[in-house]
């Protein structure tokens, strides 16, 4: 009963998220195709200790967006439902076929060419606006339905890592990495003794960061690998792990994120957009997004349904399923995130961006449309 008051005060907490999400897109898109837009754009690029302030928000800050990603997947995995077998198979299986059929259907348009670093962009599902949309449909949803799209976003935030950590990484330091990989094991060895003292894990934190920065992996990994160096116990027991969570929980939604929102759209439409998106990069992340996602997500759970690795709950059906699929287009933060990493070119982040947030919103729309039809049927 506890756990199922704490999924409901996390709806409600992502379909709030989810609106300020919007609504600063929305107002960045707006100030950065103003009178006002060069003076806005230029704000992300002022400097401040050495970084940008764009810089700042994507290595730094987004770093304990990754942190809390890792808390909430180490607590699935461990106390959650992705403890238990018969729960986490289905989603498990759902998230790799929405990951592999939008990545091959970029490439497969791609291949050989300059955007072909691109593949890895519409695998990803923004757990906030996913969850968000579907919250919309109220009571209606079967609480386990919920439950399914989340361990799904989950997974799919755990691929995302995965992809970033071994493809859009470059020009590797082994010194710094292997003086990162020596912190996390000491952390981790502090973890099996019980230390729970938190400025260890903090400091700790900042080495590694620091440490992957200068390695040349993306630094945001380092939040991953620490949230599963942080002592975690259970729900029930307010371990180090869940302090740490519900201190960055509300940051990171209604600060970190937006503002990454803000910076990362704030992208001057360019007079021939409509040129742009017939090009094969703009069409792989469109078909990725709103083709691929429902596709690999609904026929990879049928399919292990079929020979029986797993089974729906009761009151989900394939038709559902098909509806959870549709909102796992809604790519969004991650795939920003690795459009950025994909693409030294501005103009093809830019681009990109742009198809991102238009493949999100027919997601969305298409998605709410057919539960909420599917539903009321």
């Amino acid at each position: 009963m506890k756990l199922q008051r704490w999924f409901i005060d996390f709806l409600r907490h992502e379909k709030a998220s989810g609106i300020i999400l919007i609504a600063c897109t929305f107002c960045s898109l707006l100030m950065a195709n103003s009178a006002i837009g060069e003076s806005w754009v230029n704000i992300f690029h002022l400097s401040l200790f050495n970084f940008s302030l764009l810089e700042i928000i994507n290595d730094g800050l987004m770093t304990l967006f990754f942190l809390l990603i890792g808390l909430e997947l180490k607590r699935e995995f461990i106390d959650g439902k992705l403890s238990e077998i018969k729960f986490a198979v289905l989603p498990v299986v759902a998230a790799i076929g929405g990951m592999i059929i939008p990545a091959f259907l970029h490439f497969l348009l791609n291949k050989n060419t300059i955007t072909q670093a691109g593949a890895g962009i519409p695998m990803a599902t923004d757990i906030a606006f996913s969850l968000g949309i579907l919250s919309l449909l109220g009571n209606r949803i079967p609480l386990s339905l919920k439950l399914f799209l989340t361990s799904l976003a989950i997974i799919d935030d755990l691929g995302a890592i995965i992809t970033i950590a071994a493809f859009y990484s470059q020009h590797i330091s082994l010194i710094y990495l292997s003086v990162a990989i020596i912190g996390w094991l000491i952390l981790l060895l502090a973890n099996k003794y019980n230390f729970s003292h938190s400025i260890l894990y903090i400091i700790g934190g900042i080495l590694m960061w620091y440490c992957m920065l200068q390695s040349g992996i993306h630094p945001t990994i380092s939040g991953v690998l620490l949230a599963f160096a942080i002592p975690f116990k259970s729900i029930k027991n307010k371990s180090l792990a869940e302090k740490f969570y519900h201190q960055l929980d509300k940051p990171v939604a209604f600060f970190i994120v937006p503002l990454f929102a803000l910076a990362n759209t704030s992208i001057v439409i360019p007079s021939h957009f409509s040129e742009h998106l017939i090009s094969a990069n703009a069409i792989g992340i469109f078909l990725g997004l709103v083709i691929g996602k429902p596709l690999g997500i609904t026929l990879f759970t049928y399919l292990a349904q079929k020979i029986k690795i797993g089974k729906l709950p009761d009151d989900i059906n394939m038709k559902l399923i098909a509806g959870v699929g549709m909102l796992g287009g809604i790519g969004f933060t991650m795939s920003i995130f690795i459009s950025l990493l994909a693409f030294d070119v501005p103009q093809l982040q830019d681009i990109s961006k742009l198809v991102i947030i238009i493949s999100s919103a027919i997601a969305a729309i298409i998605g709410w449309s057919w539960l909420a039809f599917s539903i009321k049927k």
